[in-house]
Formats: C-alpha cells, sequence, structure tokens
C-alpha cells in the first residue's frame, strides 16, 4: 500500500510504499476511503505532541471499507465485509483501570490513540481495533463523514461539558466549531462567533453556520455568555473567554494541545465560573453524536486533497488557508 509517513517530528511526510497491514485478533483491516486531517494531526507533525510512534502513519479521522475483520476467541465479527466504519481518536484502552470502569475511558492512563501511537489513515488501507469502530450513518457520503470522527465528536463533547448553557460563544471557527454550531442551533441555542481579526472569510463563515453574531477573538460580544467553547490553540484566548462570560458561566478548552496561558486576574474567573478541559472522546460520545447528526442534520463543509498532498493539505490547516475541514482521499 502507499502511506505518507513521519519520520520525524518538525519535518515534511513522505510518501512510501509499504507492505500492507495484517488485522490481529479483534481488529478490521480497512481500505481508507476518506480520511480528515484534523489539528491534532499538525500537533503531531509539529513536534507539539510528545512521543509519538515513529515511523507514523498519521490520521485518525477514518472512513473505511471493512476488508476483513479477525474475531478474538470465542467472539463473533462486529461488522460484515463492505461495511463503511469510522475510526476515531481514540484507538484502544485497557478496560480494566478505575477511568475505564467509571466510563471515563478517554481518561485511561494505557490509552493508544489513532494516528499517535497506532498507524492511522493517511494511507490505502488501515487497521483498527473493531470495537472502536463506529458504523457510519446513512445519508453521510464518505467525505461528509470524515469530518465528524473527530471534529464533529470533540465538539460534541466539548457543547455537553458546557451544560445547558443558552448562549453559546465559540472561539476558532474551524472544523470543529463548524459542526458543534448546527447542533448549538438545533438544539436551540445562541451562537456567537469568534474568528481572527481582519479574517473576513472566517467571520462570514462563522454568520452562514448558524452564528447571529460573529467578530474579532479580543471583542466583546453584544451581550454575556453563559459559556465559552475554545477551539483555537492560544492560550491567550481563555482570559478573553472568561471576560465574556457571565457569572456561574463555563469556558471549555476543546483542543488537546494549547499555547501557554497568560496569567490574568482572579476576578475574571472569581463569581464561581468554570474552567476546564476536553480530553479526547468516549465511545459513548460516539454513539450518541453519530445518532444525533442525521437528525440535525449536520452539514459538512470539506476541502479535498488527494492523498499524495497531505502535507500541502497540513500547511493550509496551519496557516488559516481554508474553511470547514480538508479531506484527504485515497486514489
Amino acid at each position: 500500500m502507499r502511506a505518507l509517513v513521519l519520520r520525524a517530528p518538525k519535518s515534511p511526510l513522505v510518501l512510501e510504499d509499504r507492505p500492507a497491514p495484517r488485522p490481529g485478533p479483534g481488529e478490521v483491516l480497512l481500505r481508507v476511503r476518506a480520511c480528515a486531517v484534523c489539528r491534532t494531526d499538525l500537533h503531531v507533525v509539529d513536534g507539539e505532541l510528545p512521543d509519538p510512534r515513529l515511523p507514523l502513519v498519521p490520521g485518525h479521522q477514518i472512513v473505511g471499507e471493512v476488508l476483513e475483520e479477525v474475531p478474538p476467541p470465542g467472539d463473533g465479527p462486529r461488522f460484515a465485509r463492505g461495511a463503511r466504519v469510522g475510526v476515531p481518536w481514540l484507538g484502544w484502552t485497557c478496560g480494566v483501570c478505575a477511568y475505564c470502569r467509571a466510563g471515563r475511558e478517554n481518561l485511561c492512563d494505557r490509552a493508544r490513540f489513532t494516528g499517535y501511537q497506532i498507524d492511522g489513515g493517511y494511507a490505502e488501507l488501515a487497521v483498527a481495533d473493531a470495537r472502536f469502530c463506529f458504523p457510519i450513518p446513512d445519508g453521510f457520503p464518505d467525505l461528509s463523514a470524515a469530518p465528524l470522527l473527530c471534529a464533529g465528536l470533540i465538539g460534541y463533547r466539548t457543547l455537553r461539558l458546557a451544560g445547558d448553557a443558552e448562549r453559546i460563544g465559540i472561539y476558532g471557527f474551524g472544523a470543529a466549531a463548524h459542526l458543534v454550531a448546527q447542533v448549538a442551533r438545533f438544539e436551540g441555542r445562541r451562537v456567537f462567533g469568534f474568528v481572527r481579526p481582519g479574517d473576513d472569510a472566517a467571520r462570514a463563515f462563522a454568520l452562514s453556520m448558524g452564528a447571529e453574531w460573529a467578530g474579532a477573538s479580543f471583542e466583546a460580544p453584544p451581550e454575556e455568555l453563559d459559556a465559552a467553547l475554545i477551539f483555537a490553540p492560544a492560550g491567550e484566548l481563555v482570559p478573553a473567554a472568561l471576560r465574556a462570560v457571565r457569572k456561574g458561566g463555563a469556558v471549555v478548552c476543546g483542543g488537546i494541545h494549547m499555547s501557554d496561558i497568560p496569567s490574568f486576574p482572579y476576578s475574571i474567573l472569581w463569581g464561581e465560573r468554570v474552567l476546564r478541559s476536553v480530553a479526547n472522546l468516549t465511545r459513548r460520545d460516539g454513539e450518541e453524536f453519530l445518532a444525533l447528526a442525521p437528525r440535525v442534520p449536520v452539514r459538512t463543509e470539506v476541502n479535498v486533497y488527494p492523498l499524495a498532498a497531505a502535507n500541502e493539505a497540513l500547511d493550509d490547516l496551519r496557516n488559516g488557508r481554508m474553511s470547514g475541514a480538508a479531506v484527504l482521499v485515497p486514489p
């Protein structure tokens, strides 16, 4: 098979011919039909996340066709040959630690992640643990489904951790934001978008995705917010968001990596404001969101790149040259 391979952090991916992977017990072999590009992929490639398994095939928003499944001993197959399944960031957990037993498998200390410790979907073929694959809902073509598997899932979890907030501010209007904004509007919430100063295209995109107001990241919204969701990996947005939310409101950071948060006065946290992070996702998040997405229905804005152009897609994402999500398509 052909695959894009990370040989060392802070270096371009290399297109290589590799032996086709073979599934082990409990795993499925997939023909990759589409793989969306995530900012987390950038953090891995740019060396901002520590100790990736190298050499590594990145990519964790995989839509694949089941070619083969090897059931574990004493168990039957989960997916029929030819089924379309999605592979998310969370690729394996131990199942026995206190976090796993409490339904918080996203915090498992031994967890392994697709495109980080497990080869991912920047390839023609991929292997995944069948327990951590999701059936793709009918009505979502491959290109539309791929961004749901991280941008959609993390956005969904971030929104849930904001509670029942009505006025939602979204900082960083990229792949996750444009999906969660649609869910928030479907649930009757009001959306306020925050974009880079001077980025008129992003402002227009936020408005087109259901935001009733969109402005610069450090601009005060026209009303106090009940909660703020931060998807941009910029720590300086945390104090800005705290200033924008009312007393008792929440600021939820949805990314796996963020630049350092600058010091800020206690007064903007006081008033029982809550500041919290989102770590990964659970399989329950995936099941709930993929059942909800067709009801909204969630519409994904995608920018399509051939598999061999993965470095170009990453660079466009790195430099803010796209709206919506980038999706790689193998030949």
